[in-house]
């Protein structure tokens, strides 16, 4: 796959994603997963709007643009999740569809994060390169916080001995 067809299949795959996670987000009534669905949608839509500039660069110019910013906003995906548990509701309220759309979250994000870091491998430009590996490490940290999301929804007291050490240390 070349290059202008590999951002064209990332910006494709960035909608789907954002398209995905606005909808859980307006489904789900549980607080922390409609939390998680929207900052993931914010993300992937800033995302995709960098891309669709480097995108339109390539086009006019057939080369990586000296002058296009290549930096892409980190995600505060971690803080959603911390910020939210122990909160009224975080633990109930979720339903098998939560559930699954957070497994198929996960594996979006897989994906994106292998994509991303099989991308920045084929590219020659470094900064090329470090624009799709940053990428990739945002997928990573996507995917690491929708696990432990769902880990705390699936038992939220063996979610919280683990992460709190309740008791664990005598205490």
């Amino acid at each position: 796959m070349d290059r202008m067809s590999s951002i064209e299949l990332a910006l494709k795959n960035e909608k789907t994603e954002m398209e995905f996670y606005r909808g859980e987000s307006a489904r789900s009534k549980n607080p922390l997963a409609k939390a998680m669905f929207d900052t993931l949608a914010r993300d992937e839509a800033e995302h995709m709007a960098r891309i669709k500039k480097l995108h339109g660069k390539l086009v006019d110019s057939g080369s990586w643009p000296e002058e296009v910013t290549i930096e892409v906003a980190g995600t505060n995906i971690k803080d959603v999740l911390d910020g939210i548990v122990g909160k009224e509701g975080s633990a109930e309220n979720h339903d098998d569809d939560d559930v699954k759309a957070i497994k198929r979250a996960i594996g979006f994000e897989t994906n994106g994060e292998q994509f991303y870091a099989e991308l920045s491998k084929a590219c020659e430009n470094k900064q090329e390169q470090e624009f799709f590996q940053f990428l990739s490490t945002i997928e990573r940290e996507h995917k690491l916080s929708l696990t432990d999301t769902l880990a705390y929804l699936e038992s939220p007291e063996t979610w919280l001995e683990e992460h709190e050490r309740a008791g664990l240390d005598g205490a």
